[in-house]
């Protein structure tokens, strides 16, 4: 069971939140380094940021409630926490390998097909965990590759619970502000800010995007060099014209099994299909990772997905609580995410 810390602990363990010690950054918080004075033992500890009025606390409070409850072997595990001296800090495992982001864009060494294949299942097995085993449904709403850990042996730890929630297993979620990272959040999602498994879904499938092709979800126009835009349109895109195997990353120098390859890629754009019904469960994602079960049929042509006004102006109410709040749907987005608005 996590344990509760003195805030002296965590202060010595940090050399006093000392700036040498910080090894990461959250919307809601600064993340340290730390060694346990009385035990030796290297941990990760998350300090809540006081500078965006009660949200982090609140943040923190909620990572608090619903971590300190789950056990799994692919998620950050919860040592402590302390809450005093106006202070809330959260005390983890220290992964020695980073984020699943720093491994594949940061770091000299290429991340072999082997891990990454290790980590999409990790991940995977996870959130199936989270959506289908718990005894309410946990639903993460910031799946992303910055928050997939790696142990010493490159096993995937999910981490980051600050955007998630708890509710009733079929019992319709309620509508908020849209949170999370674009790229990765689910067309639906966006448009009336209800967050469900299927969106952590299709956050896994644009994950599983891009650990295959060594490419971010959203990628600009870089020292004059043309990005590929989003990358779920464009992995699409090569599947519509047969060349899906055209998206692995060139770095892997073609040392993957073509045939797994080829799989993982249709799990991808599966799980990222925008109508949320038509994605798979994770614990169906689960067995098509080790061959228990099979691909759903990934249509060639990128499905459109339809909203009539009536149904979108309803959900968009419901998501709107402040009277002076404004959404704006620009005909963009609608084509970025292959949207029509009737």
């Amino acid at each position: 069971m996590p344990k509760e810390f003195s805030y002296k602990e965590l202060k010595i363990a940090t050399k006093g939140f000392d700036s040498s010690r910080v090894i990461g950054h959250g919307a809601f918080g600064t993340v340290y380094k730390g060694i346990l004075p009385e035990t030796g033992h290297v941990v990760a500890v998350k300090r809540c940021s006081n500078n965006n009025g009660g949200q982090g606390k609140n943040e923190f409070l909620s990572e608090l409630s619903i971590i300190g409850s789950l056990r799994h072997r692919n998620l950050v595990r919860l040592q402590g926490w302390c809450q005093e001296k106006e202070e809330i800090l959260l005390v983890y495992d220290l992964m020695p390998n980073g984020s699943l982001d720093k491994a594949l864009f940061e770091s000299r060494m290429v991340l072999s097909w082997p891990h990454r294949r290790k980590i999409l299942l990790g991940v995977a097995s996870a959130l199936a965990y989270l959506h289908q085993e718990c005894e309410n449904l946990v639903v993460h709403r910031d799946v992303k590759t910055s928050n997939i850990m790696l142990d010493e042996a490159f096993n995937a730890k999910l981490s980051d619970f600050g955007l998630a929630r708890q509710m009733e297993h079929d019992k319709s979620p309620d509508a908020t502000v849209a949170a999370g990272t674009m790229g990765y959040l689910a067309p639906e999602y966006l448009l009336t800010g209800r967050a469900t498994d299927k969106t952590d879904v299709f956050s896994y499938g644009a994950v599983t995007l891009e650990v295959a092709s060594g490419r971010r979800p959203i990628e600009k126009e870089k020292n004059g060099t043309k990005g590929h835009g989003n990358l779920v349109e464009w992995v699409w895109g090569l599947h519509t014209e047969g060349r899906l195997l055209e998206a692995v990353d060139e770095r892997l120098n073609g040392e993957f099994d073509e045939r797994e390859m080829r799989r993982v890629l249709l799990v991808g754009l599966a799980c990222s299909h925008p109508d949320p019904l038509e994605r798979p469960t994770m614990r169906s994602v689960v067995q098509m990772l080790i061959g228990e079960g099979e691909v759903p049929i990934v249509p060639r042509t990128k499905p459109s997905m339809s909203f009539s006004t009536s149904q979108l102006l309803l959900n968009l109410q419901d998501s709107v609580s402040d009277c002076n709040a404004m959404l704006t749907i620009s005909t963009s987005w609608a084509y970025i995410w292959g949207l029509e608005v009737e």
